[in-house]
């Protein structure tokens, strides 16, 4: 017997005026009403996002509210077997149902992808992937959204349903540096902050709010991730723009786990400062994007 070819749908429950007054307006007072706001400086045009913790179906509820809010198509990845159930199949679909064979890791899904955001360039689409590919418990991430923005050469959009802060979005546009294991594990620490529904079940562990950093600080980090490995004390400062960079600060920063100091071979008095992968998480929360 033939499979069901299943193909994206063009047109979903994002376009149209039921959307564009009814959803954002029931959204806008329920976010309101339950204390819910949306990240700011929502990325422009196409590409792959992904979502976590995914740890309750409300998340996808919270998600879309967002995207509605900020005028974002999102369409969402989910296994192609539910897509070809009566009715519900249908639904979802319209919803925006993007079916993934789980077989292929989502390399399968490249071609199809690409062909698809052809007729969407320039608008603002999301391609919705959750990386635990599960609500119960996992011990490692699907790294197929990877393969497709690679693929597709697209950015990544980081997005989140945090139930502490009540804060649901996309609060980066991560670009792809051809390493994957030091991507991955970067993405990974930025969401080891983020309080999902039911945090026994998240993945990567919860371990807690991001710790305080002063405006200094936070010049630091952003001038360590630019600089793309290690640099001195005077290269960081140069790149931060600081008048001064105390030794303490950075103390600081190494005792808060965001940062590490090398000696260098051959020199008793310059070392080097990199960010470790906690710290590189957490440059991805202090910038929406990368100048």
């Amino acid at each position: 017997m033939t499979k069901k070819n299943l193909t994206i749908r063009e047109r979903t429950i994002f376009d149209g005026l039921f959307t564009k007054y009814f959803l954002k307006s029931f959204f806008t007072l329920w976010f309101k009403l339950a204390g819910w706001k949306v990240c700011k400086h929502p990325p422009e045009g196409a590409g792959v996002a992904i979502a976590a913790p995914h740890t309750s179906n409300w998340d996808f509820i919270y998600a879309l509210g967002a995207a509605v809010i900020q005028d974002v198509k999102i369409y969402f990845s989910i296994k192609d077997s539910l897509c070809k159930v009566p009715v519900l199949g249908s639904l979802l679909m319209w919803l925006g149902a993007m079916p993934i064979d789980r077989s292929s890791k989502g390399q399968g899904q490249v071609e199809q992808i690409t062909a698809f955001i052809d007729s969407q360039k320039g608008n603002r689409v999301f391609f919705l992937f959750t990386p635990e590919g599960t609500r119960g418990a996992v011990k490692k991430w699907k790294t197929g959204f990877y393969h497709v923005a690679q693929g597709c050469e697209l950015p990544i959009f980081l997005a989140k349903v945090d139930y502490l802060s009540k804060e649901t979005g996309v609060f980066h546009t991560f670009k792809l540096t051809g390493d994957k294991d030091d991507d991955i594990q970067a993405i990974q620490a930025s969401y080891r902050s983020i309080h999902g529904k039911h945090i026994n079940d998240q993945y990567p562990p919860y371990i807690g709010q991001l710790p305080s950093i002063s405006e200094a600080e936070a010049a630091v980090i952003k001038a360590l991730y630019s600089l793309k490995g290690v640099a001195t004390k005077m290269e960081i400062t140069a790149k931060a723009k600081l008048t001064k960079l105390s030794s303490n600060m950075l103390t600081l920063l190494i005792d808060k786990g965001l940062l590490e100091k090398h000696t260098v071979s051959g020199s008793a008095n310059e070392s080097t400062y990199q960010l470790t992968f906690a710290g590189k998480g957490y440059f991805l929360h202090l910038t929406p994007t990368i100048n």
